[in-house]
């Protein structure tokens, strides 16, 4: 499948990459980690047929720039914050996976930026979070990055593999294995495992009953990256909120279960008062 992000936006020294699709209200796509936008390479045509779609690769990601430094979740947000005013939103609708679910909740949280809705699928939001490769990653970084090229290559398939419940092709994984492929993408894949922190998301997990938007929680029931207990949990801390259990989906649900995102998303967008 042909995925761009033609589109591109200067923040401080760095070009993060965009796209867009569709006439209509916004809606805001955000992938996490280690994928990129095209995790919504099925779901953003059909939703565009209703909205205009837009999405990004965060820094670090994809087609955006991957530079020696920062590229935590403390940066995210700041970004996030940015192209939303450079896009000329005002409340958009948002769709949130993974670390794009910390980003979107530091943004509305620390940033004050507003959304009409908010749509979280298996975010990284409570603590403790951080799988053990992320931790091993974190302790050993320079090994990792600096290993023969076939290891990291044997390793790739397998963690991603692990993302989803569904028996995934090599053509399934291709697109998310090869953007961390070569000496220069392998060091940048094991740098943002290094830079995970859990005090980005402490900096906001006390406040998620100050969200000033509804709230729906879409999580797999087969997440093995965070489990579904911590979805529950995140459902009790913020008032309102929709929590939908996804059976068959592991944690990239857009993967396993493209078809339940599709139908919650649209039946939460029109029950919040956008077509």
């Amino acid at each position: 499948m042909d995925w761009q992000t033609p589109e591109t936006f200067h923040f401080e020294e760095y070009s993060i990459r965009w796209g867009s699709l569709g006439t209509g209200e916004p809606l805001v796509l955000m992938h996490g980690t280690p994928f990129w936008s095209y995790e919504w390479a099925r779901l953003a045509p059909l939703l565009a047929k209703e909205r205009k779609v837009y999405f990004y690769d965060m820094l670090g990601y994809g087609n955006s720039d991957r530079p020696d430094g920062d590229v935590s979740l403390g940066i995210q947000n700041r970004i996030l914050a940015a192209l939303i005013a450079h896009w000329g939103l005002v409340s958009p609708d948002v769709v949130a996976h993974d670390f794009g679910g910390a980003t979107a909740l530091r943004a509305h949280l620390i940033d004050g930026v507003d959304y009409n809705s908010l749509t979280l699928i298996d975010p990284v939001a409570i603590r403790p979070w951080g799988s053990p490769l992320v931790q091993h990653v974190k302790h050993h970084e320079p090994a990792f990055a600096g290993m023969p090229g076939y290891m990291h290559e044997a390793i790739l398939p397998a963690y991603l593999q692990s993302a989803m419940k569904k028996q995934a092709t090599a053509e399934v994984l291709a697109p998310y294995t090869d953007q961390w492929i070569g000496t220069e993408k392998q060091a940048s894949f094991y740098r943002q495992i290094a830079q995970m922190d859990q005090r980005f998301t402490d900096d906001v997990q006390d406040r998620y009953a100050d969200i000033r938007c509804p709230v729906q929680i879409l999580w797999g029931e087969d997440d093995e990256w965070i489990p579904i207990e911590r979805g529950r949990e995140l459902h009790s801390m913020i008032p309102g909120s929709d929590f939908i259990s996804v059976p068959g989906a592991g944690h990239l649900m857009q993967e396993d279960a493209p078809e339940a995102i599709a139908f919650h998303l649209q039946a939460f967008l029109k029950s919040k008062g956008r077509q």
